[in-house]
C-alpha cells in the first residue's frame, strides 16, 4: 500500500489596477498587446517600480493565514527561457519572501486537519502564447500582471484534501477581496507536486509537477490519475524509469497526464537580487492594517447572531456573493429563519445550469420584497413560491406586481374571513357542539373548510384567530 505525498503551488492574479511594475491596466479581455508598455515589453532603459498595493494584498493574505511576514523581503531574478516574458526572466522572490510561514484548516469526511504553508510571495506573471496552426503568436498583455504565489507543505494525503485546500483557499483570497480568483479566466491557477511512498516510509520520493490545473474537478482528476500511473510503475518494476522529476501536463480531453519537460532544479534558475529594485521595508502601519472578516468568522457570526443552524452556515460562506446576498437580507430585518429558507433552498433550487448566486434573476432586494410579503401575510409560503418562480423566469417584474398578476394576495380581512367562518359553523352545528365536548381535533376541520371556502386566499393566521374567539 502507498501513502500519497501532495504539495501545491497555487498564482492567483492581485485585483490590482495596474500591474506590479509599471502603470499598464490589468483588465482582462482588451485586444492583444494594448496592456503593454516600455517596462512590459523590457526595451532597453526601462525600470520596474514596484505597486505598493500589490504589497498590502500580500500582507493580508500573510495576516489571514497566521503567517510571519517579513518586514524586509527582496526580489529576485528567476533566469531561464520565457517566449512569454520579453525578458527573458521572471522578477520573483527567492530566498527573503514577503510571506513565511502559515497555515490552514480543512476538513474531509468530518475529520479536520491542518496543512502548512510554507510561503507566498510576489512575482510577475508572464504573458500567453496562443498556437495556431503552423505558427505561434503571443498576447503580452497579462505579462507583469501582480502574482501571489501560495507554496503547500507537503502534507496533503489524497485528492480530496487537495482540493479541499483550495477551495478553503480560494474562500479565503476572495473573501480578503486580493483577487478575483476566477478560474477560467487564470486568476487562480495550481501546479500540484504529486510522489507516492510505502505506508510508513518518511522518506520524499521522485515528485512530478503537473502544471497550470485551473477548474477544480481536473486538478481531482489529474491527481489521481498521476498517483495511478506512479502507482502502477512501483508495482511493476519500472518506477525508477517512467516516473522521472519532470513537469506534466493534463489532457482534459482524455484525463491523463502528459510529459512537457524535464523539471528544473532552483539552481538551475540562477536567482540574484534584482539591481533594479531595491529590497521592499515594510512600514509598521501598513503591517497593522485591519483585514476583512474571514469565511469561518463570518460563520460563527451567522451562528451566534442570527441562530443559523451550521450547516446551513457552511452553505452561507461558500462564496463571497452568498454570504453578501444574506447579509443585505437580514439588514433589512427581516426574519433571518426565512431569509436562510428562501435563499438557501428555494432561490438556491431555481439556480442551475450556468445560473449562480452572482448572476441570479433575482437579487436580494426582490428576495427580501418576497420574504416582506410573508411577514406581513400578503401572500402564503405556498403562494410565495409561484411568485418566486415567475420573477425568476420574468426578471424585470417586481415582486408586488407578481403577486397581483397572478392572483394570490392572500385575503386578511376580518370581515370576509368571519362571514365565511359564520356560515361554517352554522353548517357544521354537530360538530361545534363535539368540538366543545373535548374533540379538540375538529379545530383543523374548521380551518381546513375556511381555507377551502377562501380558495386558498385567506391567511391561515387570520382563520385560526377568529376561529378561536368563535369556538371560545
Amino acid at each position: 500500500m502507498f501513502e500519497v505525498v501532495i504539495g501545491l503551488e497555487v498564482h492567483t492574479q492581485l485585483n490590482t489596477k495596474t500591474k506590479i511594475f509599471c502603470s499598464c491596466a490589468t483588465s482582462f479581455g482588451e485586444a492583444p498587446n494594448t496592456n503593454v508598455c516600455p517596462t512590459c515589453l523590457a526595451l532597453p532603459g526601462a525600470l520596474p517600480v514596484l505597486n505598493e498595493e500589490a504589497v498590502k494584498k500580500a500582507i493580508s493574505f500573510g495576516k489571514a493565514v497566521n503567517a510571519k511576514i517579513n518586514k524586509k523581503s527582496v526580489f529576485n531574478r528567476k533566469n531561464y527561457f520565457y517566449p512569454d516574458l520579453p525578458k527573458a526572466y521572471q522578477i520573483s522572490q527567492f530566498d527573503i519572501p514577503i510571506v513565511e510561514g502559515g497555515e490552514l484548516f480543512i476538513s474531509v469526511e468530518g475529520q479536520n486537519k491542518r496543512i502548512g504553508i510554507t510561503r507566498a510571495h510576489l512575482e510577475e506573471d508572464a504573458g500567453k502564447n496562443i498556437h495556431e496552426s503552423e505558427f505561434s503568436k503571443v498576447d503580452l498583455n497579462r505579462a507583469g500582471t501582480p502574482l501571489l504565489e501560495i507554496v503547500s507543505e507537503p502534507e496533503l494525503r489524497s485528492s480530496d484534501e487537495a482540493v479541499a485546500y483550495l477551495k478553503k483557499l480560494h474562500s479565503i483570497i476572495r473573501f480578503l477581496d486580493i483577487s478575483d480568483a476566477n478560474m477560467q479566466e487564470g486568476s487562480f491557477r495550481c501546479d500540484a507536486n504529486v510522489s507516492i511512498r510505502p505506508k510508513g516510509d518518511n522518506k520524499l520520493y521522485t515528485r512530478v509537477e503537473i502544471k497550470n490545473l485551473n477548474s477544480f474537478r481536473f486538478i481531482q482528476k489529474a491527481i489521481d490519475y498521476e498517483v495511478k500511473r506512479q502507482s502502477e510503475a512501483w508495482e511493476d518494476g519500472t518506477y525508477e524509469k517512467e516516473v522521472v522529476q519532470e513537469t506534466r501536463l493534463f489532457d482534459t480531453t482524455n484525463l491523463v497526464t502528459r510529459s512537457m519537460r524535464g523539471k528544473e532544479e532552483a539552481a538551475e534558475y540562477r536567482y540574484f537580487p534584482d539591481p533594479d529594485l531595491l529590497p521592499v521595508l515594510l512600514e509598521d502601519e501598513m503591517l497593522q492594517a485591519p483585514i476583512a472578516e474571514l469565511p469561518d468568522e463570518k460563520k460563527q457570526r451567522f451562528i451566534k447572531d442570527f441562530g443559523v443552524k451550521e450547516s446551513d452556515a457552511e452553505i452561507l460562506i461558500s462564496s463571497l456573493e452568498m454570504s453578501r446576498f444574506f447579509e443585505s437580507l437580514v439588514a433589512k430585518n427581516l426574519s433571518p429563519k426565512l431569509c436562510v429558507t428562501w435563499l438557501n433552498t428555494e432561490l438556491m433550487g431555481l439556480l442551475k445550469a450556468d445560473l449562480s448566486i452572482e448572476n441570479s434573476p433575482v437579487s436580494s432586494a426582490k428576495l427580501g420584497d418576497l420574504i416582506g410579503r410573508i411577514e406581513d401575510g400578503t401572500v402564503s409560503n405556498k403562494a410565495a413560491k409561484e411568485v418566486l418562480a415567475f420573477v425568476f423566469e420574468n426578471e424585470g417584474v417586481e415582486i408586488d406586481e407578481a403577486i397581483e398578476k397572478l392572483g394570490l394576495k392572500q385575503v386578511s380581512d376580518d370581515g370576509a374571513i368571519e362571514k365565511i367562518i359564520d356560515e361554517i359553523l352554522s353548517k357544521n352545528a354537530d360538530k361545534v357542539a363535539e368540538y366543545k365536548s373535548g374533540k379538540d381535533k375538529l379545530f383543523g376541520f374548521f380551518v381546513g373548510q375556511a381555507m377551502k371556502e377562501g380558495k386558498g386566499a385567506f391567511n391561515p393566521a387570520k382563520v385560526n384567530e377568529i376561529l378561536k374567539a368563535k369556538l371560545g
